[in-house]
């Protein structure tokens, strides 16, 4: 192989200057060489993003970029703040194409068809690799739309048997405004999804090493379309969800419902379900979907860097030393991991085995809107040169 090889291919950056033109200048400088095919970020919301998106544009004029806001950054240094992480694809290497989905709550399986069928055929007029079996998707959705079940199943229809994962945008822990970038500007209320065709081997995962309990909690009354539980077990939800992981209601907070999710059971695996906050009537809002009738668990956590590790050693088993692996992180994981004094061992790891991303406000994977996952794909380097 040609030492150059995985050096191009996949390069990543980050920067962290605040002033979007010279933020956009670092990264430019970073990842700018004559074979960028594609650049795709991660960024805070801390930056001026009406400003970020011309500035962007202008050091990359002749390449796409997509992106969104993040929950906190994962860069080529482990876990950043306030910054960009960044990746920039080698066209030679991979056929990418992306498409922005604007109306979610109207977005039927025929919109996904067209959609996936649009960016399937870009790939294939690249003549990189087959698309079985070579190709992955990747979805980014508004953080705070609450569509994400609709959009990634109707997705999910579409896509057929290419794996699919992706993350809900953030915005800094502040639940306000949550954007995607596509064509120039950030977006809120939209999705993206980006199809990736690459003849070098890779590995799409999933993992979280949250622990189901015994106690069962039953939904009693719940309203699905804002995620709101207001009984559990036929009582005011945020007094069972205490009384249940062994808390005084009045100090339950964003820690708390880091260290103790409540989760559901999904085809044989417990998948979690996180809660956002508790609202003033005793209600229970979640970042992921809820109804009535559903039976949820109580999750405690069990080792999150062995999690990680077992992910990443598999998944370079398969595909070997890995180029990079693109990670969607969610940001209450990052959370326990400083509550727990791990943050420094985690951020060696990602650091160690070239991971990038972002903290998310949820997860995506093979259609499902999951919560504090570690989530991504695994790439393994080229064994071919270049020329």
């Amino acid at each position: 192989m040609n030492p150059d090889a995985s050096a191009v291919a996949v390069r990543v950056a980050s920067a962290t200057v605040r002033d979007p033109e010279l933020a956009a200048a670092e990264l430019a400088r970073q990842l700018q060489h004559e074979h960028l095919g594609c650049v795709l970020f991660f960024c805070s919301a801390e930056f001026d993003l009406e400003k970020l998106g011309p500035a962007l544009q202008a050091a990359f004029p002749q390449t796409r970029i997509y992106g969104c806001t993040s929950a906190g950054e994962i860069t080529e240094q482990g876990y950043g703040r306030g910054c960009i992480s960044a990746l920039g694809f080698d066209a030679r290497f991979f056929a990418i194409d992306c498409a922005l989905i604007s109306e979610l709550e109207r977005f039927t399986l025929q919109d996904a068809q067209q959609v996936i069928d649009g960016l399937l055929s870009t790939c294939r007029e690249a003549r990189l690799a087959p698309v079985k079996g070579n190709t992955f998707a990747i979805t980014m959705l508004d953080g705070l739309s609450s569509r994400e079940e609709l959009v990634l199943a109707t997705l999910n229809a579409a896509l057929g048997t290419i794996p699919q994962f992706g993350g809900s945008a953030g915005d800094d822990e502040r639940l306000a405004d949550t954007h995607v970038f596509f064509d120039g500007r950030f977006h809120s209320a939209a999705a993206t999804v980006m199809l990736v065709n690459t003849p070098l081997d890779f590995r799409v995962f999933s993992t979280h090493h949250m622990q189901a309990q015994d106690e069962k909690l039953v939904v009693t009354l719940a309203c699905p379309e804002s995620r709101t539980v207001y009984e559990l077990n036929a009582e005011p939800a945020a007094e069972v969800y205490a009384r249940t992981v062994g808390v005084p209601l009045a100090e339950l907070d964003r820690g708390v419902f880091a260290l103790h999710p409540l989760g559901v059971r999904v085809g044989g695996n417990h998948f979690v379900r996180s809660i956002q906050r508790v609202n003033p009537d005793g209600s229970l809002t979640f970042y992921c979907a809820v109804e009535t009738g559903i039976v949820m668990v109580a999750m405690n956590p069990g080792s999150l860097l062995e999690s990680v590790r077992t992910q990443i050693e598999a998944s370079e088993r398969v595909v070997g030393k890995p180029l990079v692996t693109l990670a969607c992180d969610c940001f209450l994981r990052r959370l326990e991991a400083e509550l727990t004094g791990q943050l420094d061992a985690v951020s060696e790891f990602l650091t160690e085995h070239r991971v990038v991303g972002f903290n998310t406000y949820g997860e995506q994977f093979n259609g499902m809107h999951i919560n504090q996952t570690f989530t991504g794909v695994v790439i393994g380097q080229p064994e071919c040169s270049i020329e």
